[in-house]
């Protein structure tokens, strides 16, 4: 009895099916389509089938427009080896796996394990899914946990990015990348070089786990963990987070940064670097508007040092404001500090309520009860104005009510007042004084600088003071003078202090408080102690050697 050829075939492909069939339970009505794992493969059809070996082992060689099924799974291929006593097959040229008919892998051959459902592809290996595209050379796609990962080194791009990495991860079900070594990342404003990554196709956010740069048109950014949102341009950093522009650099330990704003916030271990001239802020929070050039540094009275060649100016305030220069009216920019403002430097100290400091002309502006100190000499006016030049001070220009006191040997207090008051310094050291306006002044005369001869006492509608070794040499009364001397026996209380006087030593700013706990201390280098000499041995000095003395010779005896 012969069978027609088509059926036989048919006939064929169903043997390996009927023991599978018999040993399974039938699938219960209203069961979920995805497979349970073993399933057998089902082969849908093949121009050519072909029984044999193939390493020893029994297998159905197929040929031509292969395909199988299995659950949601279907695989297309030009040929394949189907293994009969396992479930189990291996495709070759034009391997194509498609998966719920959204995820589909290409590649030029592949192996598939129907009982743990795991597939392996490899040579010009594609993936795609209607987010996005990967390319690799070798990709292992495990289907019961959704999970493609590669180890080759891949290529992901979707319509707005692209990514590179050696290692890559995807959760087909999550929409999630999560990627590892030499990762980067292109959107279309940004480049982004990190060294762990994950990345959502569906709300395009990257997670950053490690040391990341992202390299853009407004700037840079870095970061050790935070996010960045590839859609609307926001980040959120921390550990050792910085935002670096062409002209300053931010820092802190977390950065929340809004390119399309162009706004930035950091928090913790603030610090705002300017590139130019030296100038460093430091606080609690700072928040950043490039756009304006404005950045402002407040929380924990926010510290900020200039270092130039000669010395360091630290300031420090509840608030500081940095502006950016804008050509041609000022290139440096200007900074302002407001409530509770002090000064430290090692020439000068002060303290007023809000202050202005132009960095173009190197001009600081003090207003609201300033006080400055110098030495051994104490300046207060309504505002006042300081002068530098090469780093040094120049000038002080003292507005309204300007009032000098100054110590001598015996800590008397020589003063001087008026309307207007221009200081002029030489060395770190005032060298010359005039008054304009109302002025008034008080000095000491003293013998040898160990007892006082009298007190001189002048008004004048201006004066000029001269200074030499930070000791008044002399007055000059230049229109309408007024003077008396007063000895000492006649010198009364009254007498011993001008209008107006007010000596305020506690409250001139120290390092340690200008510093606060933004800045250390300079650590002075411990000299090293020169090692002691050890005491020379001395040679023991042999013990005297008794001499044995003869027995004296007895006295000869004379007889007589």
């Amino acid at each position: 009895m012969s069978f027609p050829k088509p059926l036989f075939l048919f006939l064929l492909l169903l043997l390996p099916l009927l023991p599978w069939a018999q040993q399974r339970p039938a699938d219960r009505p209203g069961a979920p389509p995805t497979p349970t794992q073993g399933q057998r493969i089902e082969l849908l059809g093949a121009g050519r089938l072909q029984g044999g070996t193939f390493n020893g082992v029994e297998i159905r060689k197929l040929i031509g427009n292969v395909s199988f099924k299995q659950g949601t799974t279907l695989l297309y291929c030009d040929s394949a080896y189907q293994y009969t006593e396992r479930n189990a097959l291996e495709a070759f040229s034009n391997v194509r796996i498609i998966q719920n008919d959204t995820i589909t892998i290409t590649g030029d051959r592949g192996t598939y394990d129907g009982d743990t459902r795991k597939a392996r592809m490899t040579g010009n290996v594609t993936m795609r899914d209607p987010r996005m595209t990967l390319t690799t050379q070798l990709l292992d796609y495990d289907l019961n946990r959704n999970l493609a990962y590669y180890s080759t080194g891949g290529h992901l791009q979707d319509p707005e990015n692209t990514l590179d990495s050696q290692f890559g991860y995807y959760n087909t079900q999550s929409k999630v990348f999560s990627f590892k070594r030499n990762v980067k990342l292109i959107t279309k404003e940004n480049t982004i070089d990190t060294d762990t990554l994950q990345y959502n196709t569906v709300s395009k956010i990257a997670y950053f786990f490690g040391p990341t740069r992202i390299r853009g048109k407004q700037g840079n950014l870095y970061a050790e963990n935070g996010t960045y949102n590839t859609i609307t341009k926001v980040s959120n950093f921390a550990r050792n987070a910085k935002i670096e522009t062409p002209n300053y650099l931010l820092g802190g330990d977390k950065i929340f940064y809004d390119e399309a704003r162009q706004y930035g916030v950091a928090t913790g271990h603030v610090s705002m670097t300017s590139k130019k001239d030296n100038i460093e802020i430091r606080g609690d929070v700072g928040r950043y508007w490039r756009a304006q050039g404005r950045a402002k540094v407040y929380g924990s009275r926010p510290v900020m040092r200039n270092i130039n060649d000669k010395d360091t100016l630290y300031l420090t305030a509840d608030t500081l404001v940095s502006l950016e220069g804008r050509p041609p009216q000022n290139k440096a920019g200007v900074i302002y500090a407001y409530r509770k403002v002090g000064i430290f430097r090692a020439d000068l100290q002060g303290r007023c309520d809000s202050l202005t400091y132009d960095r173009q002309d190197s001009v600081i502006y003090l207003s609201h009860d300033p006080v400055l100190w110098n030495q051994k000499n104490q300046l207060t006016a309504d505002s006042m104005q300081i002068q530098q030049r090469k780093g040094q001070i120049d000038q002080m220009r003292l507005y309204g009510h300007a009032f000098s006191i100054g110590q001598d040997t015996l800590l008397n207090f020589n003063q001087v007042k008026g309307r207007y008051m221009v200081a002029y310094f030489r060395d770190k050291s005032i060298k010359k004084i005039d008054v304009l306006g109302n002025a008034e002044s008080l000095y000491y005369a003293l013998e040898g600088d160990t007892a006082v001869s009298g007190v001189n006492k002048s008004v004048s509608a201006t004066m000029a003071l001269r200074f030499a070794d930070s000791k008044l040499q002399t007055i000059s009364f230049l229109t309408n003078p007024e003077a008396s001397f007063i000895p000492p026996n006649e010198l009364k209380p009254e007498d011993a202090q001008l209008k107006d006087f007010r000596w305020r030593p506690k409250e001139r700013p120290t390092r340690r408080q200008t510093l606060g706990k933004h800045f250390a201390l300079p650590v002075k280098p411990k000299k090293k102690a020169a090692p002691k000499k050890k005491p020379a041995a001395t040679p023991r000095k042999a013990a005297p050697v008794k001499k044995k003395t003869a027995p004296a010779a007895p006295k000869p005896v004379v007889k007589k």
